[in-house]
């Protein structure tokens, strides 16, 4: 009650601010690269030496990169099947607008952003539906992350679709609706699990679009104060008594699934790890994602993921 109170007060002194909003948090992919330098000796017996060695180890470094770049090699869409323009709506942190992100980043599908103002929604009232993602494809509209999925899997693979069903493995099935059944539902009482982690969360949001100095403000401080609440009614609803514990078990019960191998895909991620990836992706380097890496296993098969992922296919406006 008293996190709550502290929320109502922040909220009340928005109306009133006058310092400029914190400078946006950014989720960035890491960047992990190595460099090595040797100095020959002047003598020409170790220069020999030294030159053989070091011809040796350049390339055996070059056929180590070659081969872990085709091992996490998008796969982006035959240019029959690109689509002339995608227009996502979305919540930055929503984590089913991060799915359909994470699988058009692997595709390498050029799309543009339209960040919907979460109070007003004012973005979206063209649409009769009214939640987020919304991705408008050369002038249709598309809902639902998984279905947007599905669809777009089946240009990349027409081979696995008969009709307008999809063809997956029931392994990848399985873990698709494990995503979207339990692991979203953990996120939210571990995003807002108090006053501060509630703004951090929002900090990031009100970041993004094109909002004024007092909708971000606005959105910023009410929307934590909303979400805190939310997140409690989340967690009394699917019985979670430990936010982080729950979070913890079900990166666990990910990398369990793994059994080892580099993607649940195997060489390379399939549906179900795009999934989870996306979901993950947005609370990645706020504190919830830093405790879930530093406790548990996921860190290696995360930055796996970020590497086949790669850099986002988002059109900069």
């Amino acid at each position: 009650m008293r996190r709550a109170t502290n929320l109502l007060t922040l909220y009340r002194a928005a109306s009133s601010a006058s310092s400029a909003a914190s400078n946006q948090r950014r989720l960035q992919s890491a960047l992990y690269s190595t460099t090595s330098s040797s100095r020959i000796s002047s003598s020409s017996s170790k220069s020999k030496f030294f030159t053989k060695f070091t011809a040796h180890s350049v390339a055996g470094s070059l056929l180590f990169s070659t081969a872990t770049a085709e091992a996490f090699a998008k796969e982006p869409l035959n240019s029959d099947v690109q689509p002339k323009e995608v227009v996502l709506y979305q919540y930055e942190a929503c984590p089913f607008c991060n799915k359909v992100k994470a699988f058009l980043d692997y595709y390498d599908i050029p799309y543009k952003v339209v960040e919907v103002n979460p109070i007003s929604k004012k973005e979206i009232k063209w649409s009769d539906y009214k939640k987020v993602p919304i991705l408008v494809v050369d002038g249709k509209q598309m809902v639902d992350s998984s279905a947007i999925i599905d669809e777009f899997y089946e240009k990349v693979h027409p081979e696995v679709s008969t009709g307008s069903s999809l063809k997956e493995d029931a392994e990848e099935k399985k873990w698709r609706g494990w995503v979207d059944g339990h692991l979203v539902h953990v996120l939210s009482p571990n995003i807002y699990r108090n006053a501060s982690e509630a703004l951090e969360s929002f900090e990031y949001i009100t970041s993004h679009g094109n909002f004024s100095f007092t909708e971000r403000l606005t959105a910023k401080y009410a929307g934590a104060v909303a979400m805190y609440f939310v997140s409690k009614k989340l967690k009394k609803k699917y019985n979670i008594t430990d936010e982080r514990a729950s979070l913890y078990e079900a990166a666990e019960t990910w990398v369990d699934a793994l059994n080892g191998r580099d993607f649940l895909g195997g060489t390379k991620p399939n549906l179900a790890d795009l999934a989870v990836f996306g979901v993950l992706r947005p609370i990645r380097y706020l504190r919830s994602g830093k405790d879930m890496v530093e406790h548990t296993r996921i860190g290696d098969w995360y930055t796996r993921m970020e590497d086949a992922v790669g850099a986002p296919s988002r059109i900069q406006s």
